[in-house]
């Protein structure tokens, strides 16, 4: 395939097929560009988790109001939504290391235009761009990754992307404290970030892969195939919007300065990091459904308390960095749920098909979570937090009662997806044999 190929993906027992490898003889090289790889994603991940922290602060302190503040986050999610699509057709067209260039280039410019249009509409078309743009590099960067990847290290690779882009998260927001929002200081930095990330990628990018494109299933087949799984995705990705669209806002409404904003955000993203592992390896060893169970009724829980808690305390803040630990993993969970029950040859397109579910509850979460504190007050926040993992709580324990799940050693292995990724990450999953099931088949007994 030459560099302005586009690819299908294909599956065997040992996993995708149909992707070109980095040979024994080029490890040496490989790991040179994966480093600047993930250094340059690291880069643009701060910079994406420092906007998006100031805006929130900035929006409240503008009087933007709570519900219109919530549409304006929303933005940067639906932006995301449509930009995966955009970037697969630019990189066919045009190849990896233009894209990317464009894009990064685009965002930067984005990121300093914020203090210059302050407001709402401006910002709203702002966040889409922006949202576009971060799925547009992400889908590159995958990309990239999936020609790096071999069989033996796809997992890690999986992993240590996950890592570099919640990390990368949990930075940004912490650098929050570095300024003041109304001034062009931090604008100016996030802007300097996502710039200079063009610099190691740029330098070391030599490779023009294929671009492995899954085509994702319908709707309505994909909830008849995992019910179960659609569930949890939607109802994560509303969680996960509103907290990343709006926890600054509900923060910064609450009176809080800005070094306890900063740590009531990132504590979220730490517990991610530090939870999903253990989650998923618990999940391997069990039925996953029951571990999906336990895990949202815990985010519900510790979301409920958090309304009764005295915000900014060092108590608030270690059950932020549980609910992040809860909440954040369940999205894994979901796609690897899907990857228990969908046939080989469709799971691509489930696992596309999921990253537009979750992208339509990221893009309700922040709308909703800012209506109901404008309607009610602030603390309403975390009901919109309790709500998605209630209803995830409810239907998979009825689902749990009323019918068998398979067996945990029929389960695909656990792959630790970073929140915000495309559907391009699914190439690094391996879908390892596994024995058949006498009833694998739509409408058994057995529940999906």
């Amino acid at each position: 395939m030459g560099e302005n190929t586009v690819g299908r993906l294909e599956h065997d027992d040992d996993g995708i097929v149909g992707g070109p490898w980095i040979e024994a003889e080029s490890e040496g090289r490989g790991l040179g560009a994966l480093r600047a790889l993930l250094a340059g994603m690291g880069l643009i991940m701060v910079g994406n988790g420092l906007q998006g922290a100031v805006l929130g602060v900035r929006a409240g302190n503008e009087g933007f109001g709570l519900a219109v503040t919530g549409a304006v986050m929303a933005g940067y999610f639906l932006g995301f939504l449509l930009g995966a699509k955009l970037a697969e057709h630019f990189l066919g067209a045009v190849g990896h290391i233009r894209v990317f260039a464009a894009l990064a280039s685009i965002a930067s410019a984005v990121s300093i235009l914020h203090p210059l249009w302050v407001n709402p509409p401006a910002w709203v078309v702002l966040r889409v761009i922006f949202g576009v743009c971060m799925a547009g590099i992400l889908v590159t960067v995958e990309s990239w990754l999936n020609d790096m990847g071999t069989k033996a290290n796809r997992g890690r690779l999986l992993g240590a992307y996950s890592v570099v882009t919640m990390g990368g998260l949990a930075v940004g927001q912490l650098l929050l404290n570095g300024g003041n929002t109304a001034d062009f200081d931090l604008y100016i930095f996030s802007s300097a970030l996502i710039s200079v990330a063009l610099v190691p990628i740029a330098l070391s990018a030599t490779s023009a892969p294929p671009l492995m494109a899954p085509v994702p299933l319908p709707l309505r087949q994909l909830i008849t195939l995992v019910p179960t799984g659609v569930l949890t995705g939607f109802c994560a990705g509303v969680s996960h919007g509103a907290l990343l669209g709006v926890g600054a806002v509900y923060a910064a409404s609450e009176g809080l300065p800005a070094s306890r904003i900063a740590l009531f955000l990132s504590a979220a993203t730490i517990g991610a990091i530090v939870f999903v592992w253990p989650i998923g390896a618990i999940s391997d060893r069990m039925s996953r459904r029951v571990v999906i169970f336990v895990v949202a009724t815990a985010a519900a829980g510790l979301a409920a308390i958090m309304a009764l808690i005295t915000p900014g305390t060092g108590l608030s803040l270690t059950l932020m960095f549980l609910f992040g630990g809860t909440t954040y993993p369940l999205y894994s969970l979901a796609v690897s749920h899907i990857g228990d029950w969908v046939p080989s040859n469709q799971l691509s397109g489930a696992s596309a098909g999921m990253v537009r579910v979750t992208g339509i509850g990221a893009v309700i979460g922040p709308v909703v979570a800012g209506l109901a504190m404008a309607l009610t007050s602030p603390w309403a926040f975390f009901i919109v937090l309790v709500a998605p993992h209630a209803v995830i709580s409810m239907v998979i324990g009825g689902r749990i009662a009323a019918r068998k799940g398979i067996l945990a050693n029929e389960q695909t292995k656990f792959a630790p997806w970073p929140v915000r990724a495309s559907a391009m990450a699914l190439n690094l999953i391996l879908r390892p044999t596994r024995p058949m099931r006498k009833n694998n088949r739509i409408g058994s007994d057995q529940d999906n």
